[in-house]
């Protein structure tokens, strides 16, 4: 019982660090990436499709971006997509492929993405104790209906605690890895 409910938390809190990770992801450095696309849709015969899936996204050099469709009338539309997606970038098309730039970040710009970065932390750091929080519910509701005693219920609450420490402790350690990217000239 025990168990199920710590193994429950922390599965909830692997999953607020791979949807951290994925936030990261979008907040781009200033360098090529192709996980910067990632969150770009593409009409595609009437059906939003992700870029990966009608593109192969490469990286030319540090700050370049090469999208090559795989069907060639589809190119005005994965650029129209790109330039749409909100992302400040601007893709210039050369015949088959599709070249994306990324901009210089000034350094208003790296303060703003360190923002955005610590925001989607705490928003981690948040979900990591939400899911503390129901499996200590759930050991207290144990506790209630007598199916575990006062110390079980004490010793799955600590080991609910270290497992929160344990990932809130990751979620630092990625924000600060993301800051010092950023910040990176």
């Amino acid at each position: 019982m025990i168990n199920e409910i710590k193994s429950d938390a922390e599965n909830r809190m692997q999953k607020s660090l791979e949807a951290l990770k994925g936030a990261f992801n979008k907040i781009r450095t200033g360098r090529a990436h192709p996980s910067i696309l990632d969150s770009v849709m593409v009409s595609y015969y009437g059906q939003e499709t992700p870029l990966k899936q009608v593109a192969s996204v490469n990286v030319e050099d540090n700050r370049t971006l090469v999208v090559a469709p795989y069907e060639k009338s589809m190119s005005p539309t994965v650029e129209k997509a790109i330039m749409m997606a909100d992302l400040g970038l601007n893709p210039s098309s050369s015949g088959d492929v599709i070249r994306v730039p990324m901009p210089m970040l000034t350094e208003e710009t790296r303060r703003n993405m360190v923002k955005q970065a610590r925001a989607d932390a705490e928003h981690g750091r948040v979900s990591i104790r939400n899911a503390r929080r129901d499996a200590n519910n759930d050991l207290k509701e144990l506790l209630k209906e007598k199916e575990i005693s006062e110390d079980e219920e004490r010793r799955g609450q600590e080991e609910v605690q270290k497992l929160t420490d344990k990932y809130i402790a990751e979620v630092d350690k990625m924000l600060k890895a993301k800051e010092e990217d950023l910040m990176e000239v």
